[in-house]
């Protein structure tokens, strides 16, 4: 583990901070379920979008030609949300240590504070996303690991609590619960260093546990275990049982981790493509329930040419 310096943790955000060469991206990705359980979210502000068809066709040329702000509306109770995700170009992007705007959608450090405000377009049928989000830290981190053996990935665990209010007009959606936030850099391509990776995180009382299990292109297989305390420690766990769950529409394989003794279940599978499952999961650690937010990504089928192919019906790009 790697500490940062204070002027990097959510404190400053620094969206700034540099993106590495051709195949470079960084990410700042923020989750929440809401208090009554039936609405969840996540949103991805991309510089070098890592699932751009786009980026992958130009060879990995110039990161900051492929950004995009992802937001996905689910409901959790049953059907219904909505999915927005536009790639745009360089001149579309405007940064500072505490702004980050693609095109019309925007994030905002006010030293307390994330606001997001979005005006986006869903996709694959045209609707207004419009709102804002208001992300309010409760734990806060300063640190940072390597995801590969390299050290070209890292993952930083900005904020794995906190407090997120969601005020939207369209659709017309108002709720608050809790929330994470984290970020993700490197420098080169996920899929020259990875085969797949499992993720989850799920608040326990007071305390946090963030699972990563990731298997690299050449070498071991790579799993933290971590414990996040109420005051910001952070200390490695020992491992959590892992299991199996239920296999996606399109075939991914998912694990999760549980020491109940039943396995995780799916509440509610809220991404499903051939490469990417995102699930809400009921889950037991040391003995409590808790909602587990949970993704695998398979990064042998992204990179296949069909799949890249299908990518532009979910994913447009605006190249004007």
């Amino acid at each position: 583990m790697v500490q940062l310096s204070p002027d990097q943790s959510l404190r400053g955000p620094n969206f700034t901070a540099p993106v590495g060469g051709d195949g470079g991206y960084i990410w700042w990705y923020l989750d929440a379920v809401s208090d009554d359980g039936k609405y969840g979210l996540t949103l991805i502000a991309f510089i070098g979008s890592v699932f751009s068809p786009y980026y992958a066709w130009s060879g990995w040329k110039n990161p900051f030609d492929h950004c995009a702000i992802n937001v996905a509306l689910y409901r959790l109770d049953g059907a219904g949300g909505r999915w927005a995700m536009t790639e745009r170009r360089a001149d579309q992007l405007d940064r500072s240590a505490h702004h980050f705007a693609v095109g019309p959608s925007s994030l905002q450090h006010t030293g307390s504070e994330v606001v997001v405000d979005i005006f986006e377009v869903c996709m694959p049928i045209p609707s207004r996303l419009k709102g804002r989000i208001r992300l309010i830290p409760e734990v806060e981190t300063q640190a940072s690991y390597d995801l590969d053996l390299n050290g070209r990935h890292s993952w930083r665990p900005l904020a794995p609590k906190a407090r997120v209010e969601l005020s939207f007009d369209s659709p017309n959606l108002s709720w608050s619960g809790d929330g994470y936030f984290d970020s993700n850099a490197g420098q080169e391509p996920l899929e020259r260093a990875f085969a797949h990776w499992h993720w989850g995180r799920a608040h326990r009382g007071e305390d946090l546990r963030l699972f990563y299990d990731v298997t690299n292109r050449s070498g071991p297989r790579r799993a933290t275990f971590l414990k996040v305390s109420h005051d910001g420690t952070v200390s490695e766990t020992s491992p959590t049982k892992q299991q199996g769950l239920d296999r996606t529409f399109w075939g991914i394989d998912r694990e999760a981790w549980s020491d109940g003794p039943a396995p995780a279940r799916v509440i509610k599978t809220l991404e499903d493509t051939p490469f990417y499952a995102r699930s809400a999961l009921e889950s037991r650690l040391e003995g409590e329930r808790v909602v587990m937010m949970h993704e695998t990504l398979n990064l042998d089928r992204l990179k296949m040419p069909i799949v890249r192919a299908m990518l532009p019906f979910r994913m447009p790009r605006r190249f004007f």
